[in-house]
């Protein structure tokens, strides 16, 4: 029992990981309706733009400083740039545009800051923890609590401010908020801000887990069951996705992968995924939608 209790929360604390990438998603289809692939591009960009600015002597909190408002301008830009003149386009348009982008960032990080893989020190080290015969890492304990403050200041964002009364209006009816005055450029503006930062902390953590390389942008793919699983319209879903993969992967290739010759982890959650796009194509808290004829 203690080593399936050990398993499950490791998983667990593992999938919090998944969930602050799959977070940076949620906002920017809540806001637009666009699934921004390029999500995981802005997550490795603000991780090498960190790491960069650290090498070059500048503190640790200056430096994240720094690099949110570097989050800010770039998302300003988007916006301008990318956004705006396809405002009224189809969503497989802005899907497109975001892909593109996503290149372009990687492209732009590679050549401003090198190709080379950089370690990352956030002064967390992944030392096992023993909570009576139960081991668990340090470092996921320290990322579960970082989403869990991250997904408290979001909520308090959006159910409690002016700008989170229009964003969630923007969500609900684009038309019916821009009639009462709700300027969709500027609400664009902040949600990919937002996002930038949310893409910065999920950065840091995963950098320091397994360096700032080139291979970050690819978490990008294992937000995706994340996603199917919890809904694409919901943070709170995408706390729950990540813990549910999180734990299903661990539990899976330790009960199941024996007996298939393992391997099974890198595959395992989009099959879960296949499942609920059967069962519950909204994911569990997505927004089902209504289609009248």
């Amino acid at each position: 029992m203690n080593f399936f209790l050990e398993t499950l929360i490791g998983g667990l604390l593992a999938g919090t990981m998944y969930s602050l990438v799959a977070i940076g998603f949620v906002l920017i289809y809540k806001a637009s309706g666009v699934f921004n692939f390029a999500q995981g591009a802005m997550l490795l960009f603000a991780a090498l733009a960190f790491v960069s600015l650290h090498e070059h002597g500048i503190s640790m909190p200056l430096a994240i400083l720094l690099t949110l408002v570097v989050m800010a301008v770039l998302a300003l830009v988007i916006e301008r740039t990318v956004l705006r003149p396809l405002t009224n386009r189809s969503q497989i348009t802005l899907f497109m545009a975001t892909l593109g982008l996503s290149f372009i960032l990687e492209g732009v990080a590679q050549g401003l800051m090198g190709a080379q893989v950089r370690a990352l020190d956030i002064g967390i080290e992944d030392i096992p923890i023993f909570l009576g015969d139960i081991m668990i890492s340090q470092f996921d304990l320290f990322a579960a609590a970082t989403s869990a403050v991250l997904v408290l200041v979001l909520a308090l964002l959006f159910n409690k401010t002016r700008i989170g009364i229009s964003l969630r209006a923007v969500a609900d009816d684009t038309t019916a908020a821009l009639s009462v005055g709700i300027n969709l450029n500027r609400i664009w503006q902040i949600v990919w801000a937002v996002a930038g930062f949310v893409g910065l902390v999920a950065g840091l953590l995963w950098g320091a887990r397994q360096g700032v390389q080139f291979s970050l942008s690819l978490v990008v793919l294992k937000a995706l069951p994340v996603l199917i699983i919890g809904g694409f319209t919901s943070i709170g879903g995408a706390i729950v996705g990540g813990l549910i993969v999180g734990a299903a992967e661990n539990l899976a290739e330790v009960y199941i992968g024996p007996l298939i010759g393992g391997g099974i982890t890198p595959w395992f959650a989009y099959a879960l995924a296949l499942v609920f796009l059967y069962i519950r194509p909204a994911g569990l808290f997505g927004e089902r939608t209504i289609e009248r004829v």
